[in-house]
């Protein structure tokens, strides 16, 4: 069975995922929405992972060193003025569809397993995703103008 090796993609990538929201929460903390909404779904992110729990403990967990490279490529240090938001806010876009992707094909498995305690920890973070995913994208139309069309 290969579901502990998505358990601990998911699980790894939730936490990298958290980590790099925290960076560019305070990399832009001048922009007090990017500061809070970031930190705000940090905190979710960690949540996500702590949800898994037992079901790494049901299913065990591989841990794959996918989302440790993606991270480390990305968030090294965030970048400072507009582009650079939109730069770090795409970056963390890129982070999220991977988790929500994660969240997709483990909700498949606990279909299959007819594993219902999974399915609703999947529905609930996956929703969560989807929601981080839409203020990111809209925080990027937000930002693109100013950023791609003013000279800084």
């Amino acid at each position: 069975m290969h579901l502990a090796n998505y358990l601990g993609y998911l699980h790894a990538a939730e936490l990298h995922l958290a980590e790099a929201y925290r960076k560019v929460g305070e990399g832009h903390a001048a922009e007090a929405d990017v500061f809070h909404t970031c930190n705000t779904l940090a905190k979710q992110c960690e949540a996500h992972a702590g949800m898994l729990e037992p079901f790494v403990d049901r299913y065990g967990e591989e841990r794959p060193t996918e989302p440790d490279r993606l991270y480390h490529q990305l968030f090294d240090e965030t970048r400072s003025g507009g582009l650079g938001l939109i730069r770090d806010l795409h970056d963390l876009y890129l982070m999220a569809h991977a988790c929500d992707i994660s969240w997709t094909m483990i909700g498949q498995a606990a279909q299959g397993a007819r594993d219902r305690e999974l399915l609703e920890v999947v529905d609930s973070c996956e929703a969560q995703t989807a929601t981080q995913i839409k203020w990111l994208r809209t925080r990027m139309k937000q930002a693109a103008p100013q950023a791609l069309l003013v000279a800084s």
